[in-house]
């Protein structure tokens, strides 16, 4: 983007609007300048929160076809517009091209789940009360309503997927939405703006509003927004839901994702399909994701030759420029944040652990990195790492190995490696987790899967259905004097 274009409205109740104030995005690789982004004043957001307001009856009545045709139409214009938007995602984030084509295209597949959702949500369900005398000629009809309006807040880690998963699960529901994407890569989600002011839907029922993150906590604490849809840190998330336990929050965070390999995952075959996942996956996005895999818990009979292979496929990726379509892993999105991780790898080592690959940082990116023996009270043992950083360990047997995994103040998904069935229901059954992938790293998503965690990794479920659960509550119509 030239530095003499304008800047890029932002989208109050339907429509673009500019503010007075301005801020740049620039890129993790390269520093350049990617665009110049307008703020929307505090005279601006109150408008937004009040047409949400405003239109909140309308917008729950709109029938269930024009709901579905907007979110039809957003997802073939994701389609017809994605290498532009690739590039863009691209740009503000640092993540390579390969991987932003895959993140628009997931966020293609968000919008045509919700539209198929949009049509078959709150069909009703009837129950009959005549189980009782006292409930002689009557019947319970329950449907499902929105709470109200919905506040998202996106994380910069996937600028478009993660705005959608706010956006497309709130307009199936009827419910109206404020977006606030994070303002490292805030073009990703003002796009999604440009699409949804192509539709019919009702204005008031949708802003995207670039607002800084100090001043998001007058959001959050506004009693009109009875929502809030949080994707981000622990500590931020966490603290959202103390200071409004009245609200209905949503909070994604964080995850230390473990792939466990047990004992029968041992043949070669099973060995080399290990390490390249584990390998991809712990360092696609920059390591940038919730569920990238940070720990590799190993039974013994099989550590000793797991390990070369995962550190030979760790120093194969290809790292580099984001826009070449052979990178595989690009920068962090700061350079903050790259020298965060170098601290922590730094401590590990110091602490006694094993580097095997990796270890050194150039501006913003951060190399690969592998280490074994980490001890169990360095940072890189018990926090998030959030970049590109892999940690070994070596356990004696299932038991040790699924305690390992649930010795985690974290727990979002895990990784199985096993072909026994009955091990497979056994670690979906015990470990502490939201979801357990067998056969496969933590990292696999589905976008209409129910997607969440327990314990530090948050509340409540994202994937669009699940979604539109949270934003909507059960309302029970009792018919009386019916002939059953």
């Amino acid at each position: 983007m030239p530095t003499d274009a304008a800047p890029t409205a932002f989208w109050l109740a339907g429509r673009e609007a500019t503010g007075e104030a301005t801020f740049d995005v620039t890129s993790p690789w390269d520093g350049r300048l990617v665009g110049t982004v307008s703020v929307p004043t505090e005279d601006q957001v109150e408008e937004a929160v009040a047409a949400s307001v405003a239109v909140q009856e309308e917008f729950a009545a709109t029938p269930a076809h024009v709901r579905a045709a907007a979110l039809d139409h957003v997802q073939r214009r994701l389609v017809e517009r994605t290498e532009e938007i690739a590039q863009l995602i691209s740009a503000e984030n640092g993540k390579p091209i390969k991987w932003a084509r895959g993140e628009v295209g997931r966020a293609v597949s968000v919008f045509r789940f919700a539209a198929e959702e949009a049509r078959r949500f709150n069909g009703g369900e009837a129950q009959r009360l005549d189980t009782d005398a006292g409930g002689a000629g009557r019947l319970a009809l329950t449907r499902r309503f929105p709470r109200g309006t919905v506040l998202g807040i996106a994380p910069f880690n996937f600028p478009l997927n993660l705005c959608a998963h706010k956006v497309a699960p709130a307009i199936a529901a009827g419910a109206p939405i404020i977006l606030k994407p994070a303002p490292a890569t805030p073009l990703s989600g003002l796009i999604l703006g440009e699409l949804l002011a192509e539709t019919d839907l009702p204005a008031g029922s949708w802003s995207i509003l670039p607002v800084p993150n100090e001043r998001m906590e007058a959001l959050v604490q506004d009693e009109r927004l009875p929502v809030v849809s949080f994707t981000g840190s622990e500590k931020v998330g966490y603290a959202i839901l103390d200071s409004v336990p009245r609200k209905h929050c949503t909070l994604e965070l964080g995850g230390n994702g473990a792939a466990v390999v047990l004992p029968d995952w041992s043949s070669e075959e099973d060995l080399d399909w290990a390490a390249q996942r584990i390998a991809i996956f712990s360092n696609y996005q920059g390591g940038q994701s919730c569920i990238s895999v940070q720990r590799v818990i190993a039974d013994a009979s099989v550590y000793d030759r797991l390990v070369p292979k995962i550190v030979a496929a760790v120093e194969a990726q290809v790292t580099g420029d984001p826009s070449d379509d052979a990178t595989e892993v690009g920068p962090l999105v700061n350079e903050d944040a790259a020298k965060r991780v170098e601290a922590w790898v730094d401590e590990a080592v110091q602490g006694g652990a094993k580097l095997l690959a990796g270890g050194k940082r150039d501006g913003a990116s951060y190399a690969p990195t592998v280490l074994a023996d980490v001890p169990s009270g360095a940072t890189l043992a018990c926090e998030e790492v959030f970049g590109p950083v892999l940690t070994l360990t070596k356990v004696d047997g299932v038991d040790a190995a699924f305690a390992a995994v649930n010795d985690s103040k974290y727990g979002l998904q895990a990784g199985v490696f096993t072909h026994d069935a009955k091990t497979a229901f056994r670690a979906h059954r015990v470990l502490e987790v939201g979801g357990v992938v067998i056969g496969d790293v933590p990292s696999y998503r589905a976008d209409q899967m129910p997607y969440g965690g327990v314990k530090q990794s948050g509340v409540g479920r994202e994937g669009v259905r699940f979604a539109m659960d949270d934003y909507t509550y059960e309302r029970v119509l009792v018919l009386t004097g019916l002939a059953l």
